[in-house]
């Protein structure tokens, strides 16, 4: 595929995946404020180039190897975080990032917290929630979730700006959506009890995505339906 080829899909590809989302707001009566960020780990730096070229400029990775290397190719880049970080690099990540998708513990909230009061500026952070309850998922648990948020409002180093999740694979999106109505609702109870505006939901995947956009997410994370066959790693 030409360079001019694999722009001409992509481009189009953007765009079908962002009338999608708008067409499941419209479905569900909000408003279409939905951030799209585009999953890059299959692809190459180059490809996470040319997405940004073409205004899709929120681009997250899973491992912060492959976010340090594709941040110093695409400058630009709004950089999300969306698998485990280690606490053995944060010094390195945490200044790529525009959010970390993925605090799953609190030994890792209290050390981005340490980071936070560190450098003078809280980290932004959203809270994994295992809420399909599957073992080889990350996350904490829901009914875990009020007591973390307890104790991280005497954090002056992390800004807990919501929640995300991961919904199981299944044949059908719909069946994803007991999961999205969790964590939605979880955040309200959150909201009532803390005070804290938590206003991102990040959940949906290409394969669901639509139906966590009918339930309130305000990211959705974007991979093979944007990159597919697209120059893989």
């Amino acid at each position: 595929m030409t360079d001019s080829e694999l722009r001409s899909v992509l481009a189009d590809r953007i765009a079908s995946v962002r009338s999608r989302i708008v067409e499941a707001c419209v479905r569900s009566g909000r408003d279409a404020n939905v951030m799209l960020v585009a999953v890059t780990k299959t692809v190459s730096p180059q490809v996470a180039a040319i997405a940004a070229e073409l205004g899709l400029t929120d681009l997250g990775e899973s491992r912060p190897q492959e976010l340090w290397k594709k941040a110093e190719a695409v400058p630009g880049a709004k950089w999300h975080l969306i698998g485990h970080l280690q606490r053995n690099k944060l010094d390195r990540t945490v200044p790529l990032v525009s959010l970390i998708h993925s605090v799953d513990s609190t030994r890792l909230l209290e050390a981005l917290d340490a980071f936070g009061r560190k450098r003078g500026s809280p980290v932004p952070v959203l809270l994994e929630v295992n809420c399909s309850g599957e073992a080889n998922k990350g996350g904490f648990a829901p009914a875990d979730v009020p007591a973390v948020c307890d104790n991280a409002l005497s954090h002056s180093g992390v800004s807990i700006r919501g929640l995300m999740t991961m919904a199981a694979f299944v044949e059908g999106p719909q069946a994803a959506r007991p999961t999205f109505t969790m964590l939605r609702e979880l955040r309200g109870v959150l909201r009532f009890r803390t005070g804290l505006a938590l206003p991102e939901l990040s959940m949906g995947m290409s394969n669901d995505f639509e139906v966590a956009v009918e339930e309130g997410a305000t990211l959705v994370r974007i991979g093979t339906t944007l990159f597919e066959n697209l120059g893989e790693e």
